[in-house]
């Protein structure tokens, strides 16, 4: 079982940068996909981005493509979402996810088994 702890939310003024980490434990990192979600207040939860378990594949929403990106360190334990070009609509809690998967990519958020608490997201206009 895998425990998941997210870090590095914040006020951010629009277009401004923000990188997002989630530190995993407790199971065997490089077996997992590795996804990022995110939802914002009356709203339902909203894929943002994924990753495989070698990192070789990678999905991402069309709202954030060519703004956010998504990588992880398996030597580390850690995903990481690189936020660039940040809109006051990106304002939301962040939450980190996996799923044991080999060989594929998850984008949704019922095929994740574990989550962290979620990081908030603030961007000022």
């Amino acid at each position: 079982q895998v425990q998941l702890v997210e870090s590095g939310g914040g006020l951010v003024q629009a277009g401004g940068s923000l990188r997002l980490s989630c530190a995993a434990s407790g199971g065997t990192f490089s077996r997992y996909c590795m996804g990022w979600f995110r939802q914002a207040p009356g709203k339902e939860r909203e894929f943002v981005g994924a990753i495989n378990w070698s990192g070789g594949r990678t999905e991402i929403a069309d709202s954030v493509k060519g703004r956010f990106t998504i990588s992880r360190d398996n030597a580390k334990n850690t995903v990481y979402l690189q936020m660039n070009s940040l809109k006051p609509e990106d304002t939301a809690v962040y939450y980190c996810a996996a799923v044991p998967l080999i060989g594929g990519i998850a984008t949704t958020p019922s095929s994740f088994g574990y989550w962290g608490q979620g990081t908030q997201v603030t961007v000022a206009s």
